[in-house]
């Protein structure tokens, strides 16, 4: 048996568009430090994305630093979002993250879950 070792080549990556919305976050949440990157198991095609604010990094973090803004992915996940872009984006009178991950090899038919083969 063997081991793979996996180092992100490209990490996570951020558009303007999301740079400014979540400076303009951090700037109203005074404890937190940046955003987290989470992955979890749900929905119909396997896994789901999660954002959330920290206050603190964990032992286990990886931290991309975008333009002002820190990203923290928890080792574990690397694999699934390694050469992600992050996206903030409007349609009509709704604001979300948009995820363009290049591992992913299916989407469910709502968008909330993605498949890795």
């Amino acid at each position: 048996m063997t081991a793979e070792v996996f180092t992100p080549t490209v990490g996570v990556t951020m558009t303007p568009s999301a740079v400014k919305h979540v400076r303009k976050q951090l700037d109203k949440a005074s404890s937190a430090k940046g955003i987290r990157l989470a992955i979890r198991k749900s929905g119909c095609s396997g896994f789901k994305y999660e954002t959330q604010w920290v206050d603190e990094a964990s032992s286990d973090d990886r931290i991309f630093h975008i333009d002002g803004v820190d990203v923290f992915v928890k080792e574990e996940h690397l694999s699934l979002v390694n050469g992600i872009e992050i996206d903030f984006v409007t349609e009509g009178v709704n604001s979300m993250f948009q995820f363009r991950n290049p591992n992913a090899t299916a989407e469910c038919g709502c968008g909330e879950s993605f498949t890795i083969s």
